[in-house]
């Protein structure tokens, strides 16, 4: 396989971490992803600018599908740029600095307080609330908000939205945006708004077009999950539509897979069970499933375990015969001896 060429943008010598890798991206990723990641950073520090996927593949020992995998998941991130040959195989992998790094490091000095991955953060003070009064854009935000939901807004909902402006770094147009999409699937809660932002904060989203191609990604892997399970005239809840984002993108797992543990549940307990399958799921990416191919494989490996098992327990237990299948009599042998003597005088 042909070497691959690796080239930074601005990246240091010195095999440093901006602090929005670790609070926005990290996070989320796949362990085996990360680790990948930081070793081309060091591979970058080295000057060591030439590699292939089945060396990267045999120093994580893994196969170099997931090698792939983990590089598309981090170009999708917007970390890295493959590059690829006439052949369609890898010939570069240009690291790139993740976008936002002074605004976030900006941010985290003005307000340490707020982190981005905060699922509670800390209420604004009066002081902040006045002054975000008198910005138009916050005025804009809070007026559109009202509009959508056809009330007026709580103290607790000015400080959520105030949080995605501020905290998330989120425009106008993209917090309309959620607003509007969340609306119009029937969501008009806050508290689940706010989970669909934390988790396209956490996945680098930050303009309207992002938005979209990620709503139309994950509305699509969403339909495909309800199809598979069978569940019609209701929409998923938060908690349901978090773990489909942990399969198709912490996980990484294909369709295909979600298809089939899906299809066992059902088997298993006659109903859709997102808990279920997300068991399912978790046991076969700790095992290192990725096609249908490898659930045949660990299937088979499962049940040479259980068939070896019953085999010693078979083994353990003593044979029947003819002497044993009569009940076995006990006796005093005390007493046995008494009528011995008594007959004998």
């Amino acid at each position: 396989m042909a070497n691959i060429t690796l080239t930074g943008n601005g990246l240091l010598t010195s095999t440093s971490i901006p602090n929005i890798f670790i609070d926005k991206y990290m996070t989320n990723a796949n362990g085996e992803f990360v680790k990948i990641y930081l070793y081309l950073l060091r591979c970058m520090n080295l000057n060591r600018q030439a590699c292939t996927i089945s060396e990267l593949a045999d120093t994580f020992e893994h196969t170099e599908k997931d090698i792939l995998r983990a590089l598309a998941y981090w170009e999708k991130m917007q970390l890295l740029k493959l590059c690829y040959d006439e052949n369609r195989e890898v010939s570069g992998i240009a690291l790139t600095v993740p976008a936002d790094t002074h605004v976030s490091e900006k941010a985290d000095a003005a307000a340490p307080s707020f982190h981005t991955n905060d699922k509670k953060p800390a209420e604004y003070t009066r002081e902040q609330l006045d002054a975000f009064q008198n910005e138009e854009a916050v005025q804009e935000i809070l007026f559109i908000t009202e509009n959508y939901l056809g009330r007026t807004l709580n103290a607790t909902d000015i400080q959520t939205i105030l949080y995605w402006y501020d905290g998330l770094r989120f425009s106008t147009d993209l917090i309309e945006y959620l607003i509007e999409t969340c609306i119009s699937n029937g969501h008009k809660s806050l508290r689940y708004m706010e989970k669909i932002a934390f988790s396209w904060a956490d996945s680098g989203i930050h303009s309207v077009a992002e938005a979209k191609k990620e709503h139309s990604l994950h509305h699509k892997d969403t339909y495909a999950v309800m199809k598979a399970f069978g569940i019609s005239g209701r929409n998923l809840i938060a908690s349901e539509l978090s773990v489909i984002r942990k399969w198709t993108g912490s996980y990484a797992l294909s369709m295909d897979l979600i298809k089939e543990a899906c299809r066992r549940t059902i088997a298993a307990t006659g109903k859709p069970s997102f808990e279920y399958a997300d068991t399912i799921l978790t046991n076969w990416y700790k095992s290192n499933v990725h096609t249908v191919n490898d659930i045949a494989r660990l299937d088979a490996a499962h049940q040479k375990t259980r068939s070896a098992a019953k085999s010693r327990e078979n083994t353990a237990r003593p044979a029947p015969n003819r002497f044993n299948n009569f009940p076995q009599r006990t006796y005093n042998y005390d007493q046995l001896e008494k009528q011995l003597l008594n007959t004998t005088h």
